[in-house]
């Protein structure tokens, strides 16, 4: 049962899993172009079984922009019904529950979370939802990598099919290769989005910046969103590149960074976030969304994507609820 708008009552558990899930699946629909073209930048110049042809992808939307040139307007949505499964088990996991574990770790009943408590809260429900999750994960991201481009074969023709050949040639551990680079991401991802989000409204709102109301949870979800960006790309390009090997291309996962570190150098950590030219990252949203086709401004990706998840993870739904025309 949803809750009326303007209603004290908090929100079930039931209601913030289903919220989580249906906000992470609209911004799966809204950004998966984005995210497509982060996995083929994050794989750019990896060499294996890339013709000397191979289109050169500058920058997130100059990618969007070859991809639909090149393979098509469907091939950006390559591998969407892996992540809306994705976003159905784990965003629901890690974003719905969370509340109720911070709550649970909480010293009291109405006593504000800790830091500890938090960042705990974040890594459980993190990590539980990865090792669900994974196999969504695996599938979704060599879909939006193959291309069919000059004689390629795809390895795979549609989700269902991955599932199955992943599944029977590289056998039920297939389906987490990843797994461990995945959790990393998804410590630093909790610990740095979740909980800079929980403080950075905290301090807006106990200052009287800001109403707890959609500006505050906005603004809160750029800045969380940007501190995630940076600190996560390392291990978000290595799960990628890994996730996506043939068997026997990396023997592990430190050996897939290090190939990467010797023959790409330290930026290749940050492909699919970060322009080769180094520009100034802009200092407010309006100039983010102003300079939205500069290479700079890849991170946008990130805040993009993760900023419907928030507004389905606030302390208060009504505006989302709101948003989406459904009341109780």
């Amino acid at each position: 049962m949803l809750r009326a708008p303007g209603s004290d009552a908090p929100p079930t558990l039931s209601v913030r899993i289903a919220a989580a899930a249906g906000a992470a699946c609209l911004a799966d629909l809204l950004t998966f172009p984005l995210d497509t073209a982060k996995v083929r930048l994050q794989i750019q110049g990896e060499g294996q079984g890339q013709p000397r042809r191979a289109p050169r992808y500058r920058g997130v939307l100059g990618t969007v922009a070859t991809l639909a040139r090149t393979e098509g307007l469907q091939k950006l949505y390559s591998g969407l019904p892996a992540g809306l499964q994705r976003q159905v088990g784990f965003a629901s996991l890690r974003i719905g529950l969370y509340d109720s574990v911070r709550e649970w770790l909480s010293p009291g009943q109405g006593a504000t979370a800790s830091l500890g408590s938090r960042i705990s809260a974040g890594v459980m429900t993190g990590g539980a939802a990865v090792f669900i999750g994974q196999p969504t994960e695996v599938v979704k991201v060599r879909l939006q990598a193959q291309s069919h481009l000059h004689g390629r074969k795809p390895r795979y023709t549609g989700t269902y099919n991955a599932y199955r050949i992943i599944a029977t040639t590289e056998g039920l551990t297939g389906l987490w290769k990843g797994t461990t680079p995945n959790l990393m991401r998804n410590v630093i991802i909790n610990c740095t989005e979740l909980v800079t989000y929980d403080l950075m409204k905290e301090a807006l709102v106990k200052n009287h910046l800001l109403a707890d109301d959609l500006p505050c949870h906005f603004l809160s979800a750029l800045v969380a969103g940007f501190c995630t960006t940076v600190l996560s790309s390392p291990v978000d390009v290595v799960k990628t590149r890994f996730v996506n090997s043939v068997p026997e291309q990396y023997t592990s996962v430190p050996n897939c960074a290090m190939t990467l570190l010797t023959k790409e150098g330290p930026l290749a950590f940050f492909k699919g976030k970060q322009s080769k030219r180094k520009r100034k990252f802009p200092r407010s949203s309006k100039k983010v969304l102003g300079n939205a086709p500069s290479k700079g401004t890849c991170a946008l990706v990130c805040w993009k994507s993760r900023l419907f998840m928030y507004l389905g993870r606030c302390d208060h739904l009504g505006f989302f609820f709101k948003i989406l025309f459904i009341y109780s």
